[in-house]
């Protein structure tokens, strides 16, 4: 039996004979795609997406995403060439993705959001061969900005349109493309695919510490590995239904919202929008049982008067990183407060967890050989017991690298191979056992609802606007989101004091994603400095949650006057 990838990919660092021995328990021989269609045998008649009024089974789908995958080999495509997706939330997104695994093809989960800045860079990056789009999206048209970027990106020669009525002669219509695959001649095809359990099945993108995201190679027995502990974690099975609004390409949605579920022979609904009208149709018709719902959504459900306890009266329970107590009582579901990384590491809080546990924590890690420890911000050295410190991580499931980015590495990796999350956490004992706590960040990342925003590559993009003279970003509060962007500006001139709506239109103008746009800007003569002569960032998120605060007690006055 081999023990390995049989064809590394340039880039990829892949775990070490060591590694594979020591995690062998856990990691097995078996595919991704290969449990999946397992998973679709056993249950072929049950549903395993819908998407209202559509259902289709997990059978319809077996032969649905074979047709896709014959479809991108058809076209020239080969295995391990890169895909480029950009597709919305839709049944069309879960055809094209199982179709790329099938035909051996290495989605990169870039979001239908990101723009020119992103998927020029990441598609040099990976050295993309593909790229497939939304062709419906009323908001941005994907398949001209497709287009342009067959200029930018030297490697990209196929570009594949869903759900498009009409595409320019160099596109391919791969829904049509699929539709007219023989069932018979597909599956021969597909069955000449090489199907490697060590070799790389996404290339999963990082909250971009640093710049625009780094390239998370995630391999397909781990990736397994880390869905079926999850099944097992939240005793998923055949009846549960999943549901989450959030992009499906994200790993935390993939990994622990909709794709677990599917493995276990469950349903998922998909909302093809945010309109909370059509959210409120699918929780009305498919009634889920597992949700991966933002705070935000929720509370505009229940403002718009959409939201129905009775519906979730059932309900296995809510994944959220945190305002667990405040959900639940909005709903009268259980919410399981959850902390993860795309990198690998994820610890989630579980159905019999203690009270204590539940509103406190953010549970443990659900991989076996997790390896975790609490050190002293950029060190190895562990804090004493109970004390906050930064999560450094090793385990089966944890990357042993970023995709070609060896300077990252240097920064990201201890000597002995542990990843440095950049985040603040503690140890809790609770009846005797050990859970994490969350408190905070190292890194200058903004996290608003889920995205990540990375402050340097925004501030880098913004500078830009001879308007600004300097510019600083940092997160403040937010009830529904956890964080928004708040962008200190010191201003070129006098005259110069853009608004948060110029500087949005500024940066769309760059190419750069909506979601990263800052929601707020505080218009200043200086940024404060610490003792090294250096920008004060903590006395800037200190200034804006001061500065909220005193606004919000003025409009209570205020209401209380009237």
């Amino acid at each position: 039996m081999r023990i390995g990838v049989a064809e590394p990919i340039p880039g990829v660092l892949y775990p070490s004979s060591e590694d594979y021995e020591r995690y062998a328990s856990v990691l097995g021989q078996q595919t991704l795609i290969g449990a999946i269609e397992e998973t679709f045998r056993i249950n072929a008649d049950r549903i395993a997406i819908s998407q209202p009024p559509i259902t289709v089974t997990h059978g319809a789908l077996d032969r649905i995403t074979t047709q896709w995958a014959s479809a991108l080999l058809r076209v020239g495509l080969k295995p391990l060439d890169r895909v480029i997706f950009q597709v919305n939330n839709s049944k069309e997104l879960v055809f094209a993705l199982f179709g790329c695994l099938k035909a051996g093809l290495i989605p990169i989960c870039t979001l239908a959001s990101h723009r020119q800045h992103e998927i020029s860079y990441l598609g040099r990056h990976a050295k993309a061969r593909a790229h497939i789009v939304h062709g419906d999206d009323q908001r941005f048209d994907m398949i001209d900005f497709a287009s342009r970027m067959r200029n930018e990106i030297p490697s990209l020669d196929v570009s594949l349109a869903v759900r498009a009525s009409d595409v320019p002669p160099e596109f391919h219509s791969l829904d049509r493309l699929a539709e007219q695959e023989d069932i018979v001649e597909a599956r021969r095809r597909v069955a000449t695919v090489p199907r490697d359990p060590y070799q790389v099945v996404l290339f999963q993108l990082s909250g971009g510490t640093s710049d625009v995201p780094k390239i998370i190679p995630r391999f397909s027995n781990e990736y397994l590995y880390s869905m079926q502990a999850y099944i097992r974690w939240r005793h998923f099975d055949e009846t549960t239904v999943g549901f989450t609004p959030s992009p499906m390409m994200h790993n935390a949605p993939l990994l622990t919202y909709w794709g677990p579920v599917l493995l276990a022979g469950g349903e998922v609904a998909i909302s093809p929008n945010l309109n909370l009208e059509t959210i409120s149709h699918v929780l009305r018709e498919r009634r889920p049982t597992w949700f991966g719902m933002p705070g935000v959504i929720i509370h505009r459900l229940m403002n718009a008067g959409l939201l129905d306890r009775a519906q979730f009266a059932g309900a296995v329970g809510f994944s959220l990183p945190n305002s667990g107590a405040q959900i639940s009582q909005l709903t009268g579901a259980p919410v399981y407060q959850q902390y993860g990384m795309t990198e690998g590491f994820i610890s989630a809080c579980r159905r019999g967890d203690s009270p204590a546990v539940m509103a406190a924590t953010v549970g443990q890690s659900y991989i076996a050989l997790d390896s975790v420890k609490i050190v002293k911000p950029g060190t190895t050295e562990p804090v004493a017991d109970g004390e906050v410190g930064e999560l450094i991580v090793k385990g089966p499931c944890t990357i042993k690298g970023y995709f070609d980015a060896p300077d990252r590495d240097r920064e990201a990796f201890t000597p002995d191979g542990y990843y440095r999350s950049g985040d603040l956490l503690r140890l809790r004992t609770i009846d005797g056992k050990s859970y994490l706590c969350f408190e905070g960040r190292i890194k200058d990342v903004i996290d608003r609802g889920g995205e990540k925003i990375n402050c340097q590559e925004v501030e880098r993009i913004a500078i830009l606007n001879p308007r600004i003279a300097a510019i600083a970003i940092v997160p403040m509060p937010d009830p529904h989101y956890g964080e928004r962007s708040c962008a200190f500006v010191i201003p070129a001139t006098r005259d110069d004091l853009i608004t948060v709506a110029e500087l949005g239109t500024f940066l769309e103008e760059k190419g750069l994603a909506k979601f990263k746009w800052p929601e707020r800007v505080e218009i200043v003569d200086e940024f404060p400095m610490t003792n090294s002569a250096k920008l004060s960032k903590p006395e800037l998120r200190r200034r804006i949650v001061a500065q909220l605060a005193q606004e919000s007690a003025q409009r209570i006055s205020a209401g209380t006057a009237e």
